[in-house]
């Protein structure tokens, strides 16, 4: 979950940091109008490739951690189980 919210912050920073490059570009570029919007859609474009990477990435990790998660809890339950088997044995055997 740390790294999901470190994520978020990577992401949100670059949105930010695009954002106001994208305006100071317009704001001081030299190059014709329809130049300068054709540059920004495909800085546009390129960051939501970039973006949609790197939400890929961050899925296929959870994933891998959920599987990971889920045979430790898997495992424990086993082992409570037969701890509680052994138990109702032995009470059973005692009485």
């Amino acid at each position: 979950m740390k790294s999901l919210k470190i994520t978020g912050k990577i992401i949100g920073a670059s949105l930010a940091g695009a954002l106001a490059g994208a305006a100071l570009g317009v704001l001081f570029a030299p190059a014709k109008g329809s130049k300068t919007r054709s540059k920004i859609t495909s800085g546009a474009n390129d960051m939501a490739k970039d973006l949609k990477k790197k939400v890929r990435n961050e899925v296929k990790a959870l994933r891998k951690k959920a599987k990971e998660v889920k045979v430790v809890a898997d495992n424990k339950i086993d082992e409570v189980v037969d701890s509680v088997i052994k138990k109702a044995e032995s009470m059973k055997h005692n009485n």
